[in-house]
């Protein structure tokens, strides 16, 4: 048993990247070093650990989206140091630090949900995840309708679409996984009208396919039907709202299965919700 006194809280450096990568790999976590660098390199976001004679043993991170919304993930603490409150103390301190949010949000696991509510969390809604180890890498007919590659001066109107739907702009983000992956993302235009777009980043164990955004089911169908023919016999894994049941039961035809369950979750206002029926898939429970 440690003591409080022992435990330190410190800003997350750049510097720690290669320890916080060591700490979620050792839990089988998807991040990558690209990804805890996306969120560390960022000043904008709120990044901590906590500390245990120089050793970093637990972590927490914040993504700051406008300024308005804080989305917190990479909860973590090594098993060795569990069941001592120090996944508490850092939440604690993390909600602390983001008081001038109007907004502060979630993915939970079920293991953290109890703490959470205690916290005083409030439930929203239920997203499935769900891995395919080999991607059949199968296309639905899209009817003459042909995703293309996004392009750099696309981003401008679709982090504008995006705001709509998701509450609160993320440019940020959208660009951030655009510049490191741009091969994953790709649009839908009907009628010369963004109908749909979809991204992706390479995962330390599975791609993973997300955000998609789709006026309609079809299209969602379609983008993700293209993000997958990349990725034939690859392993991949998405997070999708259990709302869309026709979309989980397709996914379930073409080899998907679920794993696990997120509780997407609020604290303060959930003034910045979004327009979730046209929310197919999520970024990760990282970035919301």
């Amino acid at each position: 048993m440690i003591t409080g006194q022992r435990i330190r809280i410190r800003t997350l450096r750049n510097d720690d990247i290669r320890n916080a990568l060591s700490l979620s790999s050792s839990e089988g976590w998807n991040q990558t070093m690209k990804d805890w660098s996306r969120m560390i390199g960022n000043p904008l976001n709120t990044c901590i650990a906590a500390e245990y004679e120089n050793r970093i043993i637990g972590t927490a991170t914040a993504l700051n989206h406008n300024g308005k919304v804080a989305w917190i993930g990479m909860v973590l603490v090594d098993k060795e140091f569990r069941g001592q409150g120090i996944g508490k103390l850092l939440m604690t301190t993390i909600i602390d630090m983001l008081g001038k949010f109007d907004s502060i949000k979630l993915d939970a696991t079920p293991s953290g949900l109890p703490l959470y509510r205690k916290l005083g969390f409030n439930d929203e809604y239920m997203i499935d995840r769900m891995f395919n180890l080999s991607v059949a890498g199968e296309e639905i007919p899209h009817h003459g309708k042909i995703p293309e590659l996004i392009k750099i001066t696309d981003l401008k109107g679709i982090a504008e679409k995006d705001e709509e739907i998701f509450g609160v702009s993320r440019y940020s983000l959208l660009e951030k996984l655009y510049e490191d992956f741009p091969e994953k993302a790709l649009k839908l235009e009907i009628r010369n009208s963004l109908s749909a777009y979809i991204l992706g980043r390479e995962g330390l164990k599975y791609h993973y396919i997300g955000p998609c955004v789709a006026s309609s089911e079809d299209s969602a169908r379609i983008l993700i039907s293209a993000a997958l023919s990349k990725l034939k016999s690859q392993p991949a894994i998405l997070d999708i709202p259990q709302d869309k049941q026709d979309m989980i039961r397709w996914l379930e035809s073409a080899g998907f299965q679920k794993q696990r369950h997120f509780t997407r979750m609020y604290l303060k206002s959930n003034s910045f919700k979004g327009i979730t029926k046209d929310y197919y898939l999520i970024s990760g429970p990282e970035y919301g």
